[in-house]
């Protein structure tokens, strides 16, 4: 179960190398797949989000056609379901696909139909979510790509980029828009930047869940007793049980958070928040859902109780209809860990 994973942070290496060689792109710092491999991950782990973001230029750069858009997406649904999640939310923004001349719905259609094809006759749902970059003008046309493509697989809207200078009311018609249409707003927040951004994002432009929101820490005391107290914002967040997208070996990368054990994440499950465990970039953070979840039982001593209330967390939080929620919990989720209970015994 995943809410937060972009399609461009994703993708595999040897996808990457074999698009280049299609379609002529020659900038990658290397051909060789593994050394691709390690040259994504080693350059994403600065600490630093910019310097983070500057490694999907590549990956950007090898998706400018409906093909390979297309590959894209129906691997991505592929290695999720191989990775055992039965719905994920899968996000991208289609005003960086266009520079080969695809309009903004082309590259969309293709993305879905990746979604599709890859998804087809495996027990994953895939819901698509719209990003507009946050550093950029154009979150308003993607707001109304949004809308239009809501009856095609697209269950919300984000916006991502960048976060210190630029705060998410700068896009206040974008999100407007979207609150009039009756779609979803998750918005990036509380990621680099600390908790202005949180509560411009909530209180603002109307978001249902945070992209990370990690920083929502620096609003919580916590004593030597181990006792917490919660400013108004943290408490609101808690009250109001907003999902918090937490993606812990990201977060780790981008400086975040200084290390798994010492990640928020902790805290805020202990205190429970909404928070739910995520991916953020595969190919980026060199990291899978079940990674993410075995490194949290490393640091944390989660057992099985506790995964299982994460993953339905995110269930819960998801975008998709309400009715299908229920369905994915009740015949897939619950089931599943169930199963795994009695194999256990």
């Amino acid at each position: 179960m995943l809410l937060h994973d972009h399609l461009d942070g994703s993708m595999r290496p040897a996808t990457v190398v074999e698009l280049a060689k299609e379609q002529g792109y020659t900038a990658l710092p290397t051909e060789d797949v593994d050394e691709l491999a390690k040259w994504f991950t080693r350059g994403a782990d600065r600490r630093n989000l910019e310097l983070y973001l500057e490694t999907f230029a590549h990956t950007v750069g090898v998706t400018q056609t409906k093909e390979g858009l297309m590959r894209a997406a129906a691997e991505s649904a592929e290695d999720m379901a191989a990775d055992g999640i039965v719905y994920a939310e899968i996000r991208f923004a289609p005003e960086q696909h266009t520079e080969a001349g695809l309009t903004l719905d082309e590259v969309v259609d293709a993305v879905v139909e990746g979604f599709r094809i890859g998804s087809d006759g495996k027990p994953i749902t895939i819901g698509t979510l719209l990003t507009a970059m946050r550093t950029a003008a154009r979150s308003y046309e993607i707001a109304e790509l949004t809308v239009r493509h809501r009856d095609n697989g697209v269950v919300g809207f984000d916006i991502a980029g960048a976060e210190a200078g630029y705060p998410p009311s700068r896009h206040l018609d974008a999100f407007q828009l979207i609150m009039r249409e009756n779609s979803h707003i998750t918005i990036h927040a509380g990621e680099a930047f600390g908790l202005p951004s949180i509560a411009e994002a909530l209180n603002y432009c109307g978001a249902e869940r945070l992209g990370h929101g990690v920083r929502i820490v620096a609003d919580i005391t916590v004593d030597r007793d181990g006792s917490a107290t919660l400013g108004r914002l943290a408490a609101y967040v808690r009250d109001r049980r907003v999902p918090l997208e937490m993606c812990p070996t990201s977060n780790v990368n981008t400086g975040a958070a200084p290390s798994i054990a010492e990640h928020p994440i902790g805290l805020l499950r202990r205190l429970r928040f909404r928070v739910t465990v995520n991916t953020d970039n595969r190919l980026m953070s060199d990291v899978t859902l079940s990674d993410e979840f075995i490194k949290l039982v490393d640091a944390f001593g989660y057992n099985l109780g506790d995964i299982e209330w994460l993953t339905l967390n995110a269930m819960k939080s998801a975008f998709w209809p309400f009715e299908q929620r229920l369905r994915i919990i009740n015949e897939q989720i619950k089931p599943g860990f169930a199963a795994l209970r009695d194999a256990n015994l």
